[in-house]
């Protein structure tokens, strides 16, 4: 007698909804059974691909009686809150990949799910194919985590990289990235570091314990990314990055931000390049661990939704509280330090006039500000005689950093602060 197949929905029939449904069919315990599209008359690369399953509703998807889980592959805030909450209230378990959902309202939703005791999980929300979530609820649960630096998103990464190997603008990188298919009609999201900040919203609160609210964490893109300052991190032993860290405190706060990095080439994530991305963990007992790979793309991304389907299809039928380990257990807000409290090394590039005193000038800021200068060194000047000025900092708060940035900028004898960028310890 064949075992009754579990009934799957697929709500988007994108990159990813393609790749999911061309992988489930290796699978015999699945069956798609509906799928939800905007357009019904869109041609699809897909091999044998049931015409009479498709919809343009997607409500005929979480409102099937039969279906018992759900995967939202669309994105966004709206329609896919309310069809995840309408399949769980039909008692549907959900999978997603819906970064910005998670970091917006994944609290009310991770609550609404364990009142109708229902799983939601979402791996391909934070790094596509990369397992990070099942592995730090399960293989490292025995861990207190306290330190993530990670490169998550693929069209930053392309660019900074593309910037660096050929000294290229930003503006130029970005162009041929989008003509490449690797960044969107509008960057946005991606550049100004909007897509990293709702997945280090997600991972932090996971590796933590504790909530992490977006609003709390601070952002800052690549947009401002000269190819001068790539040169300079080169020549000075770093590689530019966009990070995004989370770090708790020895009194138990969550320092959680996105913004350019120098790396130290001694690093790892120095040497992840192109659309990898990669995650490292730092905790106790486990030490130092780094899990690098795709982090987009239609068949890595597929690999963690399918991973998480299976995982709820081996459950059903066996248990009336499936995957307990998988579910939210958060009870606490994470207390958040401000930017502006924190403590950073810096890189600074000054353009100047080349006049006497200017770089004591320099010195005379940080001193004021309680900023030790680790180097300062005047590079060239050009013929109108202006000279480029860069400074590596000594660990400082960033306050005061900011503070000096206002007394160089009303400063006449400086032309322009050209760039600040905060260095990785």
């Amino acid at each position: 007698m064949e075992k009754n197949k579990i009934k799957i929905g697929l709500i988007g029939l994108g990159t990813v909804g393609s790749g999911v449904y061309k992988t489930l069919q290796n699978f015999e315990n699945v069956e798609i059974t509906k799928i939800a599209v905007r357009n019904k008359n869109k041609k699809r690369n897909i091999e044998g691909l049931d015409e009479s399953i498709i919809t343009e509703d997607p409500y005929e998807v979480v409102n099937d009686p039969e279906i018992q889980i759900v995967a939202e592959l669309i994105g966004g805030l709206n329609p896919a809150l309310d069809l995840i909450e309408t399949a769980i209230k039909n008692g549907k378990h959900i999978v997603t990949a819906n970064k910005e959902l998670l970091a917006k309202h994944g609290e009310e939703l991770f609550k609404f799910a364990e009142a109708n005791n229902k799983v939601v999980l979402y791996e391909a929300a934070i790094a596509g194919g990369i397992p990070l979530i099942m592995p730090i609820k399960t293989i490292l649960a025995g861990n207190k985590i306290n330190k993530i630096k990670a490169i998550l998103n693929g069209t930053t990464n392309y660019i900074l990289t593309k910037m660096d190997m050929q000294g290229a603008s930003y503006e130029d990188v970005l162009k041929e990235a989008q003509e490449l298919g690797y960044a969107e009609a509008d960057p946005t999201g991606d550049v100004e570091g909007f897509d990293a900040a709702y997945k280090i919203t997600t991972l932090a609160t996971i590796a933590f314990g504790k909530r992490i609210k977006i609003e709390n964490v601070y952002r800052e893109g690549i947009t401002k990314i000269r190819a001068q300052d790539m040169q300079a991190a080169n020549e000075m032993g770093y590689k530019i990055k966009l990070i995004a860290s989370a770090e708790l405190n020895k009194e138990g706060k969550a320092d959680v931000r996105v913004h350019p990095m120098l790396v130290p080439i001694s690093q790892t994530l120095a040497h992840i390049n192109y659309v990898t991305n990669a995650v490292s963990l730092s905790g106790h007992p486990v030490g130092d661990v780094t899990l690098s790979g795709p982090g987009a793309g239609e068949f890595p991304t597929a690999s963690s939704v399918v991973g998480d389907i299976l995982a709820i299809a081996s459950e059903i039928g066996k248990t009336d509280y499936l995957l307990p380990m998988m579910r939210c257990h958060h009870s606490e807000n994470a207390q958040t330090i401000d930017i502006s409290e924190t403590e950073n090394k810096y890189y600074l590039s000054i353009t100047a006039q080349n006049s006497i005193g200017v770089i004591g000038r320099i010195g005379k800021a940080c001193e004021e500000n309680n900023i030790s200068l680790a180097s300062i060194v005047q590079k060239e000047v050009s013929s109108n005689n202006a000279a480029i000025i860069t400074v590596i900092t000594e660990l400082c708060k960033e306050k005061d950093m900011q503070n000096v940035i206002n007394i160089l900028n009303n400063d006449k004898a400086i032309t322009k602060v050209n760039s600040l960028i905060r260095v990785q310890i």
